[in-house]
């Protein structure tokens, strides 16, 4: 069964409520490595309940609607699905602990034409249940390699941030561990080809990648150290577009560009595994409030 665009448009995904604590928190935490130096005092309150931040990119594994998504759209050749693009918005700082309100709509399909794919654009708004205040809005993109030709919009995709051609202003190579995956999962994302050998092999890959927000996560990190001195209330936006795995165990390299403006800053970026030189995230962009 083709995709359907008007119909895509229309769909009515319904809300997704999760409740979330102090545990998650610091779990979503150790599951992008912090703590791997149990000295550095700077990470401890993403990490110890003490005085407890929660990261800005957590909001990537709150509210999500993905098993929903499956659900209403089982025509989807979902084994050639893969995440394209992500970004994130926050609104105000996220809570170490709550119940939050996901809603998410596809606000665009773009037709490639046959044989060469079709882009899903989803956009999810996160609220706190409690208060009923915006969180923040995710937006991200799926390449179904398998469903294009199927009669909807032929046009192309927005063009991704440019990153500069100079040499990055800043560098940071974070370390993931070999159980980095393994971690992370624990956060919502089970899916067995981050863990299973047998399933990663067969996906055409020869051990269990990191998932693609974990590597998000580690530039969100890097930023967050570099450029925000821990504090995550300034770290306001965030997006890139994913262009290879990470295998856990790999150094990342976030090489970042700043621009400086009156209300804040403005960062290009890019994630490089360093043993086999493949740019992992390329086209990013972060906003620093001041």
């Amino acid at each position: 069964m083709p995709l359907d665009y008007d119909r895509l448009l229309a769909l009515d995904l319904p809300p997704v409520e999760q409740t979330y604590t102090a545990r998650d928190t610091m779990l979503y935490a150790l599951g992008l490595g912090f703590g791997h130096d149990p000295m550095d005092e700077a990470q401890l309150p993403f990490i110890y309940e003490k005085d407890l931040k929660a990261l800005p990119v957590m909001a990537c594994v709150l509210g999500h609607s993905g098993s929903l998504m499956r659900a209403r759209l089982p025509y989807l050749d979902w084994v050639k699905v893969v995440h394209g693009e992500q970004s994130v918005h926050l609104h105000r700082s996220l809570p170490p602990a709550a119940t939050v309100i996901g809603k998410s709509r596809i606000v665009d399909v773009i037709d490639k034409g046959a044989g060469k794919g079709a882009i899903l654009v989803t956009e999810r708004v996160l609220t706190d249940k409690t208060s009923g205040e915006m969180l923040a809005t995710l937006t991200h993109s799926t390449f179904a390699r398998g469903d294009g030709g199927f009669g909807g919009p032929r046009r192309e995709s927005p063009p991704p941030h440019p990153v500069p051609e100079r040499a990055p202003d800043i560098v940071c190579d974070i370390a993931t561990r070999p159980e980095m995956a393994l971690i992370y999962r624990l956060s919502g994302d089970y899916n067995p080809l981050h863990a299973e050998p047998a399933f990663a092999k067969a996906a055409g890959f020869p051990r269990p990648i990191l998932h693609g927000l974990g590597t998000f996560g580690i530039a969100g990190r890097a930023i967050l150290q570099n450029l925000c001195g821990y504090d995550p209330a300034r770290l306001v936006a965030i997006q890139g577009r994913f262009s290879a795995p990470v295998f856990p165990g790999e150094t990342i390299r976030t090489e970042m560009w700043q621009e400086g403006s009156e209300k804040g800053s403005s960062v290009s970026f890019r994630c490089r595994v360093i043993a086999r030189d493949v740019v992992a995230i390329t086209n990013g962009r972060a906003e620093i409030a001041m």
